[in-house]
């Protein structure tokens, strides 16, 4: 079975881990400040907080933007559910923006309108996060303007796009959102097995980020409600979480973060041979912005069904048998279980719920040779054809 997905380690990286396994440290360590000043300074980030995945990124992210019971955070459908579970954690009501029929991200149009109505109702969010989606940010010149217009905090769940650029601008640069989360997760564009971290400018978030990811604890006696009992003291000063990555974790990181560039030059070059392969196949394309360079963390196509004679499912599964390793993403957010108890409905976002009645991710990762790609374009050829040939 080719996977859709999957981890690229080397020598190096098994020999990073081994050297914190002999070393003093396995938890709390060195390593954990070392992959945190690197990943900063690759995305141009005056700081950088690691934590034990995005989830937790994604939580304690919401909570030093201020986000609480009677707050808002709005997000995209088309996501994992973190990106909208990280609302409900912090006791915030959650909704959702539709999608942008081209890029399948966050539509920043349907955002503006959206936000001038809740003006008019006073129902404007506290946060917005904004995904990017398959590595390729949203259009963030346009969120971070509304976001200065409107005032809700920006947080870009770049989870699939580390080594991605916007405008000019490594993302996680800060240039546009207020923070910035990665996954490390062992399909992402780099991995610590699991693992997450938070880009920010600004020292008070990076401050209250890593005293969230600690029990809410501080040994600064600046801080504390009563003078320092001694080099051993720490206070509590709010509820906090155990969200921290090991040394183990960001050792791998580290190591990882130096074969960078080479997996984003893989992926992208992967991702033009199946824009030329799939060119005369009923499908469409991921659509892409002129700014934003993405890093093809997914390749998702959408099947032109009227043209195609078979379901969506029927694809998919022939895929399967086929022992391609395709995938989905994602089921729309609102259409959870969960969520419709929530009051969400079959037809509150169109646009997403079109994009999952035709998508599959097709397998996209640096390990993917030539050859196995073609195989994989032979593979859905066949199947589009045979369906074609009974319509």
């Amino acid at each position: 079975m080719i996977p859709y997905g999957r981890q690229s380690l080397d020598q190096a990286d098994i020999d990073a881990v081994v050297a914190v396994l002999q070393s003093d440290w396995l938890t709390q360590g060195p390593a954990i400040e070392r992959f945190e000043s690197a990943l900063a300074a690759r995305c141009q980030a005056s700081h950088a907080v690691a934590v034990c995945n995005a989830t937790a990124a994604l939580h304690i992210a919401c909570l030093a933007a201020g986000l609480g019971p009677g707050d808002r955070l709005w997000t995209t459908p088309n996501t994992f559910l973190a990106s909208a579970n990280c609302g409900l954690y912090c006791g915030a009501q959650v909704d959702f923006v539709d999608i942008d029929p081209l890029t399948w991200n966050l539509d920043a149009s349907a955002l503006a309108r959206k936000l001038a109505l809740a003006e008019q109702e006073g129902t404007l969010p506290r946060v917005v996060v904004a995904v990017a989606f398959s590595g390729q940010s949203c259009e963030m010149q346009a969120l971070s303007q509304l976001a200065r217009e409107y005032g809700f905090v920006l947080i870009e769940d770049a989870s699939h796009a580390v080594g991605a650029s916007y405008a000019g601008s490594p993302v996680g640069s800060g240039r546009f959102a207020d923070m910035t989360v990665f996954s490390f997760h062992p399909v992402k564009i780099i991995t610590t097995a699991e693992g997450g971290m938070v880009l920010t400018n600004r020292a008070d978030l990076a401050e209250h980020l890593r005293r969230l990811r600690s029990h809410g604890m501080t040994r600064d006696p600046a801080q504390m409600s009563e003078p320092s009992h001694g080099p051993w003291y720490y206070q509590q000063i709010e509820l906090g979480f155990n969200y921290r990555m090991t040394d183990i974790q960001a050792a791998l990181g580290l190591s990882q973060l130096d074969k960078l560039e080479g997996f984003i030059a893989r992926r992208r070059y992967l991702a033009e041979r199946y824009r030329q392969l799939l060119a005369d196949l009923p499908v469409t394309r991921p659509g892409l912005q002129a700014q934003a360079e993405s890093a093809w963390h997914l390749y998702v196509i959408r099947l032109q069904l009227e043209r195609i004679g078979l379901t969506h499912r029927r694809v998919f599964e022939a895929l399967r048998a086929a022992g391609i390793g395709v995938n989905l993403h994602y089921i729309p957010v609102h259409l959870q279980p969960y969520y419709r108890e929530l009051g969400f409905a079959e037809g509150d976002f169109p646009e997403a719920e079109r994009y999952y009645s035709e998508a599959i991710s097709l397998p996209m990762y640096p390990g993917l040779s030539d050859e196995q790609q073609d195989h994989v374009v032979d593979q859905l050829r066949r199947i589009l054809n045979s369906g074609s040939e009974h319509a």
